[in-house]
Order: structure tokens, then sequence, then C-alpha cells
């Protein structure tokens, strides 16, 4: 039989593989570096627990089955932000907040859009519990460009949003009926000037405030002429100043989709030649036991799109021939080199893809 794999799973092999692991480990120190430690959840956990995690639950692409030993329904991730968020909640609730963990691992969704066709991807992302605060997310949004640095993801730029905008002003200074409130998301999601014109014509002026974010946070300072956005826009302000010219920055306030469980603030990360997103994140809100909610901040790399269509590093690979002393060999890896010893005098330089051979005590390029 052919051996093929299930729609949206894939074999990762040489020198693929070995890229990604260098990047997860580069970008897993980078973000060790600012002080979150590495939590490793199970690759799955009952489902009820899973699913009721997140505001916005956790479930809706998740692959389930039913635990032979336990009889109860399981839930293999499709994300690993409610896994860390459970940590947070009960095995580190003593922990005095915030707390800051950072996780790498395989998650699996049910279904896969045409967009994005994988099914099973690596994740890695770093979440800080406990506290809400411009500084809390300045931080996290700091980390998360210092993990694309580490990646050498080049041109990186960030597309700011505001999740929570439309709730804000419908239920304040400018109210919307109950029943249009999604219609109106979905349109202002959309830029549909001619619907959000049908629906509440006052919100029109935040189709324009996008684009570039200083211009963008212009048109949105102006719009807001009662102040019940001032707290966001002067924080989107401070993590802007933060940053600098690190990166591109445009600011999209009434962007949902994908941030459907975030609270006052979204951000999606782009980088390199592709112009897919390559990872997101904002603030949110965890549910503990008995309904108690804790304020949170995180974000989430897609480990493949870091690497790309093409491998990083440099793959050298030194041929020791036949008969080599072991010592020479130890000697040169001690040096750096990846050595590929020859089982039998018949093997070749070219059979073990190597770019190097061990001659007279030293490396020479083939």
């Amino acid at each position: 039989m052919t051996a093929l794999l299930p729609e949206g799973l894939r074999d990762r092999l040489p020198p693929f593989a070995d890229a990604a692991a260098a990047i997860e480990s580069r970008v897993l120190a980078a973000i060790h570096a600012h002080g979150y430690e590495r939590v490793d959840p199970p690759l799955a956990e009952f489902a009820e627990a899973l699913g009721t995690r997140l505001k916005a639950g956790a479930l809706h692409d998740a692959v389930r089955f039913v635990d032979p030993v336990s009889q109860r329904t399981l839930a293999v991730r499709p994300d690993l932000t409610a896994q860390v968020a459970r940590i947070a909640a009960t095995r580190l609730g003593h922990h005095p907040r915030p707390v800051r963990l950072s996780y790498a691992g395989a998650v699996l969704k049910l279904r896969a859009s045409q967009l994005s066709p994988a099914r099973e991807t690596r994740q890695i992302g770093a979440e800080l519990f406990g506290l809400d605060s411009v500084a809390a997310a300045q931080e996290v949004v700091t980390v998360a460009i210092d993990a694309l640095a580490a990646a050498g993801i080049a041109r990186p730029s960030i597309d700011f949003t505001l999740p929570d905008l439309v709730d804000t002003l419908a239920a304040g200074a400018l109210p919307v009926a109950a029943g249009q409130l999604d219609d109106l998301r979905q349109r202002l999601d959309a830029k549909d000037a001619g619907a959000v014109a049908a629906i509440a014509p006052d919100y029109l002026p935040l189709i324009e405030a996008a684009g570039p974010f200083d211009q963008a946070l212009a048109r949105l300072r102006a719009f807001d002429r009662d102040g019940v956005l001032a707290s966001r826009i002067d924080g989107l302000a401070a993590i802007a100043h933060a940053l600098g010219d690190r990166v591109a920055m445009t600011l999209d306030p009434t962007e949902r989709h994908g941030f459907e469980y975030q609270t006052w603030l979204g951000f999606s990360l782009f980088g390199g030649s592709s112009s897919a997103e390559i990872g997101r994140g904002g603030t949110y809100a965890v549910v503990h036991e008995g309904g108690a909610e804790e304020a949170a901040t995180g974000f989430s790399l897609y480990a493949d799109r870091l690497v790309g269509e093409q491998p990083a590093g440099d793959r050298r690979r030194l041929f020791v021939p036949f008969g080599t002393p072991a010592r020479e060999a130890a000697r040169m890896r001690a040096e750096g080199w990846v050595t590929v010893a020859a089982l039998d005098g018949g093997d070749t330089p070219e059979a073990q893809v190597c770019t190097h051979l061990y001659v007279e005590g030293e490396a020479r390029a083939l």
C-alpha cells in the first residue's frame, strides 16, 4: 500500500526538520531571556476542561475521541493557549502574579482551510498571567518582536487591532440594537461601508481609521470625541513608542477575525518573503473554576511559517573516510563540524550528501 498520510498532515524531512528545530530553540531562548519559563502540556486532555478555560471556548476545531481508560471524552489540543492557561490557574495558582510561561509543541485541528491547508502545525509562544496593563501588553509585544528577530525574520511588521472596540462603543457612546451588533462587527471587519451605513452610520469613520499606524491612530483619536477609547488609544501609542523603528506598524481597529477571545488588544505578526500571518497575540481572560476570571496577555508563532520554503542555516556535513580513527572525528565535532562516518570502504561523500571531506587532518570543500 502507498504510505499516504491523512489530509493536512505531512512528514518533515531533512534539512527542513533540523532547520525548524534550530529556529524553535533560538526563539525559545529569546523568550526565556525575558523571564518566561517553559511548560510542556500533554497532547490531549479532558475535552470539557479544555473547552471552558477560555471565554470563547477552545473546542470548535478540536479532534475528540473517547478515552478507553476513563471512558470520558478527550480532545487533542487545537491550540496550546488554553492548556497553558490551565497550568497557570491550577498547578501554578499559588505562584505570585504575574506568571510568565513559554511553550512549544504540536497542535492538531479538526479541519483546515484552502488558504491554510495544514491541520498539524507547531506552535511557539509565551503568556503572561495575572496582570492587565499597558506595561504587560508592551512587554509581551516586545518579546514577540525579539522572538521574530531570533528566528531571523526579515522586515517584520505588526498589525494592531482593538477587538472589543465595537462592544465598548455600543454599550455607551454609540448604542446599537443587540440584534444588529454581531452584523455590525462583521460589516466593519469586511470594510463594507454601505452595510455599516445602513446599520449604524456613526461607525463609518472607523473604516477610514485603518492603515499606517500613526495616521490610523490620529483618525481614531479624532473619532473618539467622548474619550471612551482614550485609555486604549493611549495604550497603543505607548506600545508603539516602545517598539520604535524596529518594526513596521499598522492599525485596523475593527479587525475581528481570529480575535474572538481577545479583549482590548490584539495583534498580528508578519515578515519575511511570505504575505501570510506568522503569529498573533493579544489580551484575554482566563476562566477559573467557579467562574472567576484572570487577565492574561500572550502571543503564538506558527513555527512552519518561520522556516518558510528554504531551510535556514549552513548545512555543513564532513565526510570521514572509512578507517579514520574515532578520535579524529571527535576532534572535528569539537570544532563544530557535523561528521558523517563511512561505515564501509565503498561509501562516498556524495552518497551521504556531504559538503566537505576529511583529508590529512583537515576539512576540504567538495
